[in-house]
């Protein structure tokens, strides 16, 4: 079961959530932030958020600026807008009693998703999926049209059969992000998941946020998944694994802790 929600962006227009509720005993709450331009209805966000409610954390996910159902205009989005409605989308479950405890990033969302944690009420665990360390990553999306962007302050980008709007302040507020720092400030239990055989953000990305990171942090490789998760069983198998790593963070206890929980290292 899902409940739909809708909440303003910090640039002004509403944007449309889902929450899947959790089946039986509740065991907390979360957020998952998609990626660069994937909405809420995709694959890793929808299966994910719905394994994760099938196993008692109720999940929000919602559709970004001009993306899905939600309001406004992508191109006046940004990655500082994507952290600051996550913020948002974290007071909306405060206010509604349900606080999130947990924030869990897929692909840019997972930059997001470490970005927003500090000042995201409630939140006490971070858990990243196909994650660059540097949130220009997405430049190579876009970089056939990059000249044009900066030369005229906007240009007409395809992708995924639609058509987008890139404008210059994306590309500026992008090159200022700085999430290294924001990862070594991150002071929350931080899980990184990453595919060895990632084909968009190379698994090199998830050792660097890795060794950025403070204790408790941990690394599971999601072997045999491709980025988006799009593999029969992935999105739930990386649910799953969220799941139990998170159960000691939800319920507030050894926040803090000393010992790095490392599963199995990334190489590069």
């Amino acid at each position: 079961m899902s409940e739909e929600v809708r909440f303003k962006s910090v640039v002004g227009p509403g944007l449309a959530g889902a929450i899947d509720l959790p089946d039986g005993e509740i065991r907390g709450w979360g957020i998952f932030v998609h990626g660069f331009t994937l909405g809420k209805d995709s694959p890793a966000a929808s299966r994910v958020s719905k394994q994760l409610a099938r196993e008692g954390i109720g999940m929000l996910r919602y559709d970004n600026l001009g993306i899905g159902d939600s309001d406004g205009d992508w191109g006046d989005g940004s990655f500082t807008t994507k952290v600051q409605d996550t913020v948002r989308a974290a007071t909306l479950m405060a206010e509604r009693g349900t606080p999130a405890d947990l924030l869990v990033g897929h692909s840019w969302g997972g930059a997001a998703a470490i970005a927003a944690a500090a000042e995201a009420t409630g939140v006490r665990a971070v858990a990243t999926i196909g994650a660059p360390v540097d949130p220009s990553h997405v430049e190579g999306q876009y970089d056939a049209v990059m000249d044009r962007v900066l030369s005229q302050g906007s240009h007409e980008w395809v992708i995924g059969g639609r058509t987008l709007v890139l404008k210059r302040a994306f590309v500026d507020d992008v090159h200022h992000a700085h999430l290294r720092d924001r990862i070594r400030k991150l002071h929350l239990p931080l899980l990184v998941l990453h595919s060895p055989t990632d084909n968009t953000v190379d698994i090199a990305n998830a050792g660097e946020i890795f060794r950025e990171a403070r204790h408790p942090r941990s690394f599971v490789a999601l072997e045999g998944a491709d980025h988006l998760l799009t593999a029969r069983g992935q999105a739930q198998r990386a649910a799953h694994i969220i799941s139990a790593w998170a159960d000691q963070y939800i319920h507030g206890s050894l926040l803090g802790g000393k010992t790095s929980q490392v599963i199995q290292m990334p190489r590069g």
